[in-house]
């Protein structure tokens, strides 16, 4: 009984850990998947690995399970920037957002990738900002340092404006002062995380 009993409990625990679209500790925690993609490579399992050159364009962003069908705003974030960029191994590790992109929507296409397998119901935007995509660029680190970039998809109301000044500072940013400040009062639909190497 006590052996079925732990089984069943570890059972629940990993099923908890594979479901989770961001990493371990980050807040919000998101379960439904947003698959991102670079060029043909998609985000199989969370925090699957990129490297610089494969993420320097923005990426193809969308959904394997049902079309969506609202207007999102599509946030790349590194919540674990080295503050010190001469030694990044020393000193503490600060958000830096990398894209933060208003009025994406279901395009009306899908596309299929190696290793997803469903077709991807892709989302596009006409916009690029308030603040354009930057592509991720870690600095190599003694001992290396396996940076995480989290994709965040928030569904927006009608109308929904956001202007470079609310968004505040990208490097230090603060999601829960953005969220609240512009209004966004629901948790991410959709998440995904990558990691890239220096």
């Amino acid at each position: 009984m006590l052996f079925t009993t732990a089984f069943a409990l570890a059972a629940t625990l990993f099923a908890g850990l594979v479901s989770a679209q961001t990493p371990v500790g980050f807040t919000p925690a998101v379960e439904a998947k947003l698959e991102v993609i670079y060029g043909t490579k998609a985000t199989i399992e969370p925090g699957t690995r990129f490297t610089k050159t494969e993420t320097a364009r923005q990426p193809t962003i969308g959904t394997s399970d049902v079309a969506l069908n609202g207007t999102y705003v599509w946030l790349l974030i590194a919540p674990n920037s080295p503050s010190n960029f001469q030694n990044p191994s020393s000193g503490p590790r600060r958000t830096n957002l990398h894209a933060l992109i208003t009025g994406f929507k279901f395009s009306g296409q899908t596309v299929s990738v190696a290793g997803v397998s469903n077709p991807i119901y892709t989302l596009t935007s006409s916009s690029t900002g308030p603040i354009t995509y930057v592509g991720p660029s870690p600095p190599a680190e003694n001992p290396p340092y396996a940076h995480k970039y989290v994709s965040l998809l928030y569904e927006t109301p009608e109308g929904f404006t956001v202007t470079r000044q609310q968004v505040g500072q990208t490097f230090g940013f603060n999601l829960t002062t953005f969220v609240d400040t512009v209004g966004l009062t629901a948790a991410p639909v959709r998440a995904s995380y990558i990691s890239v190497a220096a």
